[in-house]
């Protein structure tokens, strides 16, 4: 089995765990309607994209 030959320091380990840490997400209000989206996607309340008409609203 391997065994490591000497500790791994403080500094090394923070290194490989640099990437491991989470991202907020991109939540935005959304103009015309006020309700909270990711950007670059719909609002599923209204259904419009880009100041288009994507989807038919919920309602």
């Amino acid at each position: 089995m391997a065994v490591p030959k000497r500790k791994t320091t403080k500094s090394r380990a923070g290194k490989r765990r640099s990437h491991n840490s989470l991202n907020a997400k991109n939540i935005i209000e959304d103009k015309k309607s006020g309700e909270y989206r990711l950007s670059h996607h719909m609002d599923l309340k209204t259904g419009f994209y880009k100041g288009r008409q994507v989807l038919d609203s919920k309602e």
